[in-house]
């Protein structure tokens, strides 16, 4: 199986270390943000994130060929109180001081990812099967929402992560994830970052330091691999 190194494709080791990462029995998908919050084509989206749609498509088919294999997808988004305590009335996120200088005005900030509001509306297919988390609060999926719990009850060891933005809440999920002790897995065509310098940046800072990098192609192969030579172990 190849993987990604600091952007380069190379050959995976064939060593346990390397190899514990892809037993489909102990993983689980989190898809962060893919929410109309940042993907909408309203003029009005609080916190748009364009180069997130040209993923939709991409996770979808990905999740469904996990979900064949017995992997379970978990949806996190963001989302804020509608007193606005979480965030605009508390102590703010700071993207929302950092960001406009750079990117310039951003109509209806102060109504991203407010609970029950249109920006909540996941744009990539949620399945019956799926589990949802989605009060998450600023850039990592783990904090503060009930996310490791929910893992741990699962059985899970290896972390998937698709979503948006790859240099934002996946760089920042997959250090809380690696060093929660999880093991970390990325693929490259299912994430998508500020731009295509700062994806590859942190898809290269997670290669190196956090986890393991691939495609979503080579992912699924080796867990049909994987699921027709090894059985389920039984619950205890």
């Amino acid at each position: 199986m190849e993987y990604h190194v600091y952007g380069e494709k190379r050959q995976m080791p064939e060593t346990d270390d390397f190899q514990s990462y892809f037993d489909p029995h102990e993983t689980a998908i989190v898809s962060i943000d893919m929410h109309e919050g940042h993907l909408s084509e309203d003029p009005e989206c609080p916190c748009p994130a364009p180069r997130g749609r040209m993923i939709v498509d991409a996770i979808d088919e990905f999740h469904r060929a996990a979900r064949e294999q017995g992997v379970p997808v978990i949806h996190v988004t963001t989302g804020l109180r509608q007193s606005g305590r979480d965030d605009v009335r508390g102590i703010p996120s700071a993207w929302r001081m950092t960001m406009p200088p750079y990117f310039g005005p951003i109509p209806g900030m102060d109504g991203h990812a407010l609970e029950g509001s249109k920006w909540t509306q996941l744009r990539t297919e949620v399945d019956p099967r799926d589990e949802l988390v989605t009060n998450k609060k600023r850039l990592t999926v783990f904090n503060p929402t009930d996310l490791d719990f929910l893992l741990r009850q699962m059985g899970v060891r290896t972390i998937v992560f698709t979503g948006i933005m790859t240099d934002c809440c996946v760089l920042s999920s997959s250090f809380d994830a690696s060093n929660m002790n999880y093991r970390v897995v990325v693929p490259s065509d299912t994430t998508r970052g500020t731009d295509e310098h700062l994806e590859n940046a942190a898809l290269s800072i997670i290669s190196l330091f956090l986890g393991v990098v691939v495609d979503s192609a080579d992912l699924v192969e080796e867990w049909r691999v994987r699921a027709s030579t090894t059985a389920q172990p039984a619950t205890v």
